[in-house]
């Protein structure tokens, strides 16, 4: 394999990562709407 690829593959696996953990954040905030929404179903159908 080149340098070029290890370095490459190197990269995509940090940019990975951090990608990672920003979905982590997003999803963290996506979990809370739902959850919400959730309540406010409930409350509606009581």
């Amino acid at each position: 394999m080149s340098t070029f690829m290890k370095r490459f593959f190197a990269l995509a696996i940090i940019a990975g990562f951090g990608m990672g953990l920003a979905a982590c954040e997003t999803a963290d905030g996506f979990g809370k709407d739902v959850e919400k929404l959730g309540d406010n179903i409930q409350e509606g159908a009581n």
